[in-house]
């Protein structure tokens, strides 16, 4: 959700300062409002903005500290509070970004977006029937709003209640702006067959000059979609080819950087310093994490192990990666990263309190009171050095999946927020390459330590594989995990639809239908020495 930014009764600077950040011209913004500042110090106002800055451009510790200083100065600056609210709900901390609606919602009880922001956030909480029930309340006083309804569909459908959520849906198609996202909701589903009128639709859309950046991107996704599903692979691939295209101009991408960042962590991350460091981390044993690419199988494997009476599912979890940028002190403007270097200076103690401050941390999302929790964060596959420095005896599960299926498969996919290797072919194929290499540092410097799954083995031994995947969890064998399709249980991923249905093998090898525009890719792997088929 976006903040708001208010532009009543501003000083011209800070009129034009508003208009930058309405436009998305952050940096300009950020220079006219520093200037200010150093000018007027105890602008409250300045400090907010400029505190909205940080969190568009997520420098989330400079934009904290922007808005506790305005709100010390000015406790009834709502405004700011709220910006605040969001922040917190940003770095997921649902309780207290509620704390902090609380409050502002105890003067204005019926503010729109103050309302907006608490229903999702209660989603965050995992607390989707409360989220329902407030989107349904926000729906009935405020009708008319695209973005209620999309969020309202988002929770309905982490609930699995799908009838309700394409309705919600199509619902949000009727507002023309925000109609490329409610489509690609839809085409997310992964399980909704588009009609011929809804091609039409989208065609009409994409080809109205007018459209805006946000409709059109997904816009483009959703009909790739839909012409895939209707075997019109040739318009897919374009469509898809042309999505690609337009995000990677938003959402830049360092593949040398990420290659050099992983060979960082492998020259730091050896088996001595394992050796000398293996008393140092917190004991603790809950932590399951989930690794792997997007689109993987990780989200089927979350759900096998969440359907066991021990174990608890959560969400695709940021605190190992705000951890590794907290030790990288990246807030410092042009410093280099000091990530993982900084952690040959820490003590035992600092260790420790890491691995201590990640459980509590994480009880937010933990409402079963269940005694094992799973952490879905694919990404923390780099991270594992860290995830066993700080969490010793922390479970490392590794889901693979064909290159070719899971590149591609990645390639349609458009997400959330980052992700940003995933929006050309070259990309992602060097970030499957730099995983694979690093996985293996892993396995090398913690033997035994990972247990590694390969997503075909899954569904054509499945038993098998799961009675293993227990057993390294130190899990009993429960029937129910065979039939994790049964599982009720909130599902936050794209994959939601598709880990309740039994195991289908429709998807090996689909990105078969793609070849003849997959051959770059498809050489990238071989010339490695990766198998594709």
């Amino acid at each position: 959700m976006k903040a708001n930014y208010s532009k009543d009764n501003l000083p011209p600077q800070l009129v034009q300062a508003a208009t930058f950040l309405s436009e998305e011209n952050f940096s300009k913004a950020e220079k006219l409002l520093r200037s200010y500042l150093e000018l007027n110090p105890l602008d409250v106002n300045a400090m907010k903005l400029l505190g909205d800055v940080g969190l568009e451009v997520r420098a989330y510790r400079e934009a904290g500290y922007l808005f506790t200083r305005a709100l010390d100065l000015a406790p009834d600056f709502h405004n700011a509070r709220f910006s605040y609210a969001h922040l917190l709900y940003r770095r997921q901390l649902p309780d207290e970004a509620e704390e902090q609606l609380n409050i502002i919602l105890n003067i204005d009880p019926n503010n729109q977006s103050w309302l907006a922001l608490k229903a999702v956030n209660y989603a965050l909480g995992n607390k989707h029937d409360k989220a329902v029930e407030l989107f349904e309340y926000i729906i009935n006083k405020f009708p008319g709003n695209n973005q209620i309804y999309l969020s309202y569909g988002h929770a309905l459908r982490a609930l699995g209640r799908i009838d309700e959520c394409i309705k919600a849906y199509k619902k949000a198609i009727g507002f023309k702006k925000g109609a490329g996202e409610a489509y690609w909701s839809l085409a997310n589903l992964k399980t909704y067959k588009f009609s011929n009128e809804d091609l039409n639709e989208m065609q009409k859309l994409l080809n109205d000059k007018n459209c805006n950046f946000d409709d059109y991107s997904h816009l483009l996704f959703a009909f790739g979609k839909a012409n895939e599903d209707k075997n019109e692979y040739q318009t897919a691939f374009a469509a898809y080819t042309k999505g690609n295209q337009v995000k990677s101009k938003r959402v830049p991408w360092n593949s040398k950087g990420f290659n050099r960042q992983c060979n960082e962590l492998k020259n730091f991350f050896t088996k001595e310093f394992f050796s000398n460091n293996k008393h140092a981390g917190y004991d603790c044993h809950d932590p399951i994490f989930v690794v792997g690419l997007p689109r993987s199988g990780s989200t089927l494997v979350e759900q096998i192990l969440s359907s066991h009476s021990k174990v608890e599912a959560t969400t695709e979890l940021q605190n190992i990666v705000a951890l590794s940028r907290k030790i990288a002190n990246t807030d410092i403007v042009n410093s280099k990263s000091e990530y993982p270097s900084a952690i040959k200076f820490m003590s035992p103690d600092k260790i420790q309190n890491m691995g201590k401050l990640y459980i509590e941390n994480t009880m937010t999302q933990r409402v079963l009171s269940k005694e094992f929790f799973i952490d879905k964060m694919p990404n923390n596959f780099v991270h594992i050095g860290l995830i066993k420095l700080i969490l010793p005896n922390a479970k490392i599960i590794d889901i693979r999946r064909n290159p070719m299926d899971c590149c591609f498969s990645c390639y349609k996919q458009l997400f959330g927020t980052g992700q940003g290797f995933t929006y050309s072919l070259r990309r992602i194929g060097n970030y499957y390459l730099d995983y694979l290499d690093i996985m293996d540092h892993w396995n090398k410097v913690l033997p035994g330590e990972i247990h590694s799954i390969k997503y075909e083995d899954l569904i054509e031994n499945t038993e098998y594989e799961i009675r293993e995947l227990l057993s390294f969890c130190n899990l009993d064998f429960e029937k129910s995990c065979l039939d994790f399709y049964k599982n009720k249980r909130t599902v936050r991923t794209p994959s939601s639809e598709q880990v309740r249905q039994p195991i289908y093998k429709s998807s090996h090898l689909h990105w078969k239908n793609f070849e003849q525009y997959l051959i770059e890719l498809k050489n990238m792997f071989v010339n490695n020495g990766v198998g594709v088929d």
